[in-house]
């Protein structure tokens, strides 16, 4: 159970890596025709501009994983035989991982893909982020 935490906590500090690097891109953008913006105004276009609706599938993994590391909030079990949560552990984090990778890696035509997409096309940062999520993701089948 041990490991299978380190690695969901490997993969939220990557995600949460490759979310501020995003962040930092669209931020530029927005401020070449809207002008400067404090922390507090970003905050609030993350979480109501549709300029930045397209990180949201993002930040919503990022939550969910945040949820589950909650030391308060310990994963219940998957199925009524199993004791102490081991086998929703196992399910959980392979289901983050296949989460992330089919959002990231899906090459659908969704806005986050397509925006993701365009970063990736057009910022450095955006493409070594997005190296150190995918080095840790499992082979495409």
């Amino acid at each position: 159970m041990s490991e299978q935490r380190d690695d969901l906590k490997m993969l939220s500090v990557r995600l949460v890596a490759l979310h501020a690097t995003l962040l930092e891109f669209e931020r530029q953008a927005y401020e070449e025709t809207h002008g400067p913006t404090k922390a507090a105004e970003l905050l609030r276009l993350l979480l109501n501009d549709p300029h930045f609706a397209w990180l949201r599938p993002l930040s919503g993994i990022i939550a969910q994983i945040d949820e589950a590391l909650d030391p308060r909030e310990p994963l219940a079990p998957r199925e009524a035989t199993a004791s102490r949560g081991d086998a929703r552990a196992d399910v959980d984090v392979k289901s983050f991982f296949q989460a992330t990778q089919e959002l990231l890696r899906s090459g659908g035509t969704g806005a986050f893909q397509t925006k993701y997409r365009d970063a990736l096309q057009r910022s450095p940062e955006v493409i070594m982020a997005h190296a150190n999520v995918v080095k840790i993701l499992p082979p495409r089948p």
